[in-house]
């Protein structure tokens, strides 16, 4: 009941001060809009050269994009701390958060949560409806827990090696430049993974498990796609507790071996 309290109190600080700089939060949204358009428009213009994509239709492939844009928007709301070396390890904010009673990465998340990332979900959940609508397949009252399901089991993956990568920060005394790198990586996930070879496909679904927030999971609902990685969307909710317990330790295994911001 603390933490749930606690996370209340950000939230209200946090749209009182969007309310003072509304036409911010407006630019926020629609440049995030512009942004996943972009993306969505690309996928387009790849399908007026092919017919398909590694055996995957138009509609099918932007029915995965639509599913993957769901997990990054509620994501990149609770987990935004892309500038986490910047701000709380070269100018010392890490030792103000230290001093306070609830976890650290509970406040680091709470001071850099951003609300209008959900739109993008929103967009995300229309445009499956779109397809699903499209593609005729079959609605069950289970598609919705599974999809609850696999949402959360993607966040959790985005939310593991993302704190992850931020933990680095504890042993370095440079910014990383890693995110930036991990984020364009990311993005592989959202195309069938068989298009790609052998060892990216490896990568992309075990050591980086990013197809685990795309293309796996939205296969589970693509009934004509019942191979190998719709099998394999059962994991996802496995796949995202190892992952984000895996950064957590890692975190809190950085923060043990902080020292402070110093002189």
């Amino acid at each position: 009941m603390r933490y749930a309290e606690l996370f209340w109190e950000y939230i209200k600080n946090y749209a009182k001060t969007r309310l003072t700089y509304r036409a911010d939060f407006w630019i926020e949204v629609l440049s995030d809009l512009l942004f996943q358009g972009m993306n969505l428009i690309f996928i387009l213009i790849v399908f007026q050269h092919t017919p398909s994509l590694g055996g995957w239709s138009e509609a099918e492939v932007v029915f995965v994009y639509g599913f993957f844009m769901i997990p990054y928007g509620v994501f990149a709301t609770f987990f935004s701390i892309w500038n986490f070396s910047e701000r709380y390890i070269v100018k010392g904010e890490m030792d103000r958060v230290l001093t306070r009673p609830a976890h650290n990465l509970y406040q680091v998340l709470l001071e850099n949560v951003d609300p209008p990332s959900l739109i993008g979900s929103l967009v995300g959940a229309v445009i499956m409806v779109i397809c699903w609508l499209q593609l005729g397949l079959p609605f069950h009252v289970m598609d919705i827990v599974m999809l609850l399901l696999f949402v959360i089991g993607a966040v959790l993956i985005y939310a593991g090696l993302y704190t992850a990568l931020s933990a680095l920060s504890f042993y370095s005394d440079a910014p990383t430049g890693i995110v930036p790198l991990m984020y364009n990586i990311q993005n592989y996930g959202r195309y069938p993974v068989n298009i790609y070879n052998k060892l990216i496909r490896f990568v992309l679904t075990w050591l980086l498990p990013f197809a685990f927030v795309g293309v796996i999971p939205a296969s589970y609902f693509l009934e004509q796609k019942a191979d190998d990685l719709s099998s394999l969307a059962w994991f996802t909710p496995i796949m995202g507790i190892i992952v984000f317990g895996l950064g957590l330790a890692f975190w809190n295994n950085g923060v043990k071996r902080y020292r402070g911001a110093g002189s």
